[in-house]
């Protein structure tokens, strides 16, 4: 339970069973439900729900009218208990929702993670970190996002679906298949358009990183060969093409 009083506002409910680090900061008419854990230096501005099972780690900035740990937007009853889990340093601006898990499964948010205007996580996704998703954005019940990975305003990835480690994904764009690492997809339905070079120098990747996907990009992506025909043809010591390829070859 909350143990520094002057750190929860007046008009905030905060469930007794909770478990509140001292340092925690609660807003105005923020209510946190039983089966809470939110770890130091979080803060809560005003008008958050927080449901629980859901573990959220810490100097996370959350801001009003967000709704984290609510239950799925799932019409079956569910089998067993199941969680949201957010990890450290996010910030999770207004009406964003990010629901917890089905079948006592999870879903996971890890940290470094910029989740925009009302942007929806569903059910058991998977979402790594330092991710930026734009307004809007939809991501359905199981997708799962690697790291680094950057969506315009308004983009959705459908249920089940994977987005690679530094793809962009442009505004506006549904995503309805696999999305391999380090490219740009755009269009509805969502293609390959080009290597995200501009993603990949502002993560410090490598030059020669760059320039051997390129190259990669070009052999697989640009030609009349079979995609997966092209990536099985290609040989490399670099360990980002290397994904690329699997990620074709899959």
């Amino acid at each position: 339970m909350a143990t520094r009083a002057h750190a929860v506002h007046p008009t905030a409910l905060v469930d007794p069973r909770a478990e509140i680090d001292a340092s925690v900061e609660i807003g105005p008419y923020c209510v946190v439900g039983a089966g809470v854990a939110i770890g130091s230096g979080t803060r809560l501005m005003s008008h958050v729900v927080v449901e629980g099972p859901t573990v959220i780690g810490r100097d996370n900035l959350v801001h009003p009218f967000a709704v984290l740990g609510g239950k799925p937007q799932h019409k079956r009853d569910q089998a067993g208990p199941a969680r949201l889990v957010v990890g450290d340093s996010n910030v999770i601006r207004e009406h964003v929702t990010i629901h917890r898990g089905t079948d006592g499964g999870t879903t996971s948010v890890g940290s470094h993670v910029l989740l925009m205007v009302g942007a929806h996580v569903a059910h058991d996704v998977t979402l790594g970190s330092h991710v930026t998703v734009a307004n809007g954005v939809q991501l359905a019940g199981h997708a799962v996002v690697e790291d680094y990975v950057t969506f315009g305003g308004l983009s959705g990835v459908a249920q089940f679906v994977r987005v690679g480690e530094s793809a962009f994904v442009a505004a506006g764009a549904m995503v309805e298949r696999e999305v391999p690492p380090y490219v740009i997809v755009q269009g509805d339905r969502a293609r390959v358009r080009a290597l995200n070079k501009v993603g990949l120098g502002r993560r410090g990747v490598a030059p020669e990183s760059i320039a051997a996907l390129e190259s990669a990009f070009r052999a697989i992506f640009a030609t009349r060969i079979p995609q997966r025909e092209a990536a099985r043809a290609l040989a490399t010591d670099d360990p980002m093409v290397a994904k690329l390829v699997a990620a074709v070859l899959r």
